[in-house]
Order: structure tokens, then C-alpha cells, then sequence
């Protein structure tokens, strides 16, 4: 059974930082995939921000493009969002999404198995 765990979120003024932990267990085989995806109040759940390793590459969505930063351990299947300059915009459930295969479609949320539940993130003006 794969167990998939976000920490870090919290409540935070505008320009602020913080960063989020994704953590991905149970499983013997790699999470070669690993997202963040977010849901505002009243929005559909859209893509932030993925870690494809097998591949090499690191996408964003281009409103946090220059603000928040991915990355991941792969030893642990650990994966990490950096967000500086935070802004009220930004206020959402940050939801990690993670994948034993290779996400061509990184932004797609339909395509990663395992979904954590969630942490919540709310930046005041």
C-alpha cells in the first residue's frame, strides 16, 4: 500500500516563504513522477509544478515560474516545493501527486495513482 504525506503548509503573510515535504512510501519501485498540484476555494485543482526523474526535467506552471522551486531526494522518494514571494493568489490546498511511471502529461492530475491529502496553505494580504 502506497502511503503519500504532505507537510509544511500553514498560514503566512504576503512575500513570505515556506516549503513544503512530500513524502512517498509502501512501494518497492521507484515514484519516477512525482507533482505538486493546488485547489483554491471554489476552483478546480490545478498544476504546479512536477519532478519527472527518469527524464531529468523540472515544470511549472507559469504563475509560480520564478517564485517556487521543486525539487526531490530520490533516495527517499522525497520531494520538496519551495515557494518565495508568496502571494494571496497562492492560497490553496497544495495536494503532492506521485506516479511509479513516467508522466509525459506532467500537468494532468488524471495521470499520477497516488494523491496525498492535502495541506493548506493561506496567505494574507
Amino acid at each position: 500500500q502506497v502511503h503519500v504525506v504532505e507537510s509544511g503548509g500553514g498560514l503566512v503573510q504576503a512575500g513570505a516563504s515556506l516549503t513544503l515535504s512530500c513524502a512517498a512510501s509502501g512501494r518497492t519501485s521507484r515514484f519516477y513522477s512525482m507533482a505538486w498540484f493546488r485547489q483554491a476555494p471554489g476552483k478546480e485543482r490545478e498544476f504546479v509544478a512536477a519532478f519527472i526523474s527518469n527524464l531529468d526535467k523540472i515544470y511549472y506552471a507559469d504563475s509560480v515560474k520564478g517564485r517556487f522551486t521543486i525539487s526531490r531526494d530520490s533516495a527517499e522518494d522525497t520531494m520538496f516545493l519551495q515557494m518565495n514571494r508568496l502571494k494571496p493568489e497562492d492560497t490553496a490546498v497544495y495536494y503532492c501527486a506521485v506516479d511509479h511511471s513516467t508522466v509525459i502529461n506532467y500537468f494532468s492530475d488524471y495521470l499520477y495513482q497516488y494523491w496525498g491529502q492535502g495541506t493548506q496553505v493561506t496567505v494574507s494580504s
